[in-house]
């Protein structure tokens, strides 16, 4: 049997179901998989999912750190290469190489905890320190080693990331643009080792489109957690815009994180408490709720990868906001499947948000028989101006949902990424589900 251990920074994670499907779907493919996170998992969210590691790398026992010690001094060999680069070579200042020796020290920890258990392959769910750490146990171990980066992997955790993707063997990437900002910027790397692999979400076979009123609310909901790189706090700022124009709206922020305090005081500061609400954590459960009555779903991070708020969104029917970074507008087709605006620009914000807004209630400032006196006339501008107004949105919605559907997927991106990562990683010997069966008997 195929052995697989699998690795990430904390697992289970609530932000990040694709690795508990990763998982599943290779356990269920008859690969054994040994899930590990580095650091301890909420217990919240171990029951809430029903996930939990078979190894957990911290804290860790004296017996384990110095039988890593002992490892690391005995195979030393293997490991000298990555030493010399921290100790020698790079740019990387002492705090990033001591944490690196440090990893290191951890890398040697998990070697000796899955040393008895016939490991064939590590995977390491992100390219931050636990990738490090997987490298090192896979040298340790004799072992190949795979990772799947993000797009926060390659624009704010790159540390020493030219030696991890010159170690591995599959380098799986999320985006078009990841996997062309990798070749770009680490020419060496082999170009075929790099691959894509799209996340996914489930459609909904049917979708209500909620019906506005003249007077209800302009609807905003922000989903992620509440960390600078998101920067709700341009969102916020934007909403005091939309105030200052006496636009009648409301804006929900699901999420939780270090930045609460810190976006309330700006909330207090722009006198947005009866606009604005911080949600804090919102079960997935309870996320469906959100959706149906928001207007727009916006995104106004600094760095992404091509979210999965973004998909969720799309898949239901709803209009999204997000900026044209990264892989985003591979998701995002702007005016077609959603709309984008520059980057860090407040004011196209604030226009893309109001022009939104201006073809939803364009319809209801009409009087009905005055809609069905230009019903009579096809040929008048004003009613051709309407139609289209009334539509536009409804053709985005549509291929929005199409959008998702052909190529974010969630069953089939899951099944291509499990071919895939199978074909690459399984010895020659082993037998690969899904393979024509007469093949296997030649």
């Amino acid at each position: 049997m195929l052995t697989v251990a699998y690795l990430a920074n904390r697992f289970p994670a609530a932000v990040e179901p694709y690795v508990i499907e990763e998982i599943g779907e290779l356990r269920r493919r008859g690969v054994r998989v040994i899930a590990g996170s580095v650091r301890t998992p909420p217990s919240n969210q171990v029951s809430a999912i029903r996930c939990a590691p078979e190894i957990v790398l911290q804290p860790l026992t004296t017996i384990v750190l110095w039988r890593a010690m002992w490892l690391c001094l005995r195979r030393w060999r293997r490991i000298a290469p990555l030493l010399m680069r921290v100790l020698f070579r790079g740019r990387e200042g002492p705090v990033k190489r001591a944490k690196a020796l440090a990893h290191t020290w951890l890398g040697g920890c998990y070697a000796v905890l899955l040393q008895d258990r016939g490991v064939d392959h590590i995977h390491v769910h992100h390219g931050y320190f636990g990738s490090w750490i997987a490298m090192v146990a896979a040298r340790l171990l004799d072992v190949e080693f795979s990772v799947t980066l993000h797009g926060s992997d390659l624009l704010l955790h790159g540390t020493y990331l030219d030696l991890k993707l010159e170690s591995c063997t599959l380098c799986v990437t999320v985006s078009e643009y990841n996997r062309h900002y990798i070749l770009q910027r680490y020419p060496s790397v082999d170009a075929e080792k790099v691959v894509v692999a799209r996340l996914g979400v489930d459609v909904p076979d049917g979708v209500d489109v909620r019906v506005k009123t003249k007077g209800d609310p302009f609807t905003l909901l922000a989903v992620g957690r509440l960390h600078a790189v998101k920067d709700h706090a341009f969102l916020v700022r934007a909403c005091a815009q939309l105030r200052d124009h006496n636009l009648h709206f409301e804006c929900s922020i699901a999420g939780e994180g270090p930045e609460r305090s810190n976006l309330e005081s700006l909330i207090r500061k722009c006198n947005l408490e009866k606009h604005v609400s911080l949600l804090g954590y919102v079960a997935r459960d309870a996320m469906n709720a959100l959706y149906d009555r928001a207007d727009v779903v916006v995104l106004t991070s600094r760095s992404e990868g091509i979210p999965l708020v973004l998909m969720e969104a799309m898949a239901r029917g709803k209009i999204v906001l997000a900026p044209a970074i990264t892989g985003i507008p591979e998701l995002v087709i702007d005016d077609k499947t959603g709309f984008l605006y520059e980057p860090g620009s407040l004011s196209e914000f604030v226009e893309r948000l109001e022009f939104i807004r201006s073809l939803m209630i364009r319809p209801l400032m009409i009087r009905p028989p005055m809609i069905r006196s230009r019903m009579r006339a096809p040929n008048d501008p004003e009613h051709s101006s309407l139609l289209y107004a009334t539509r536009r949105l409804d053709w985005v919605r549509d291929a929005a949902r199409v959008q998702v559907r052909n190529n974010f997927n969630r069953g089939r991106n899951l099944d291509s990424f499990s071919d895939m990562f199978l074909q690459r990683i399984a010895p020659r010997t082993e037998s690969i589900p899904h393979e024509d069966f007469v093949l296997q008997q030649i």
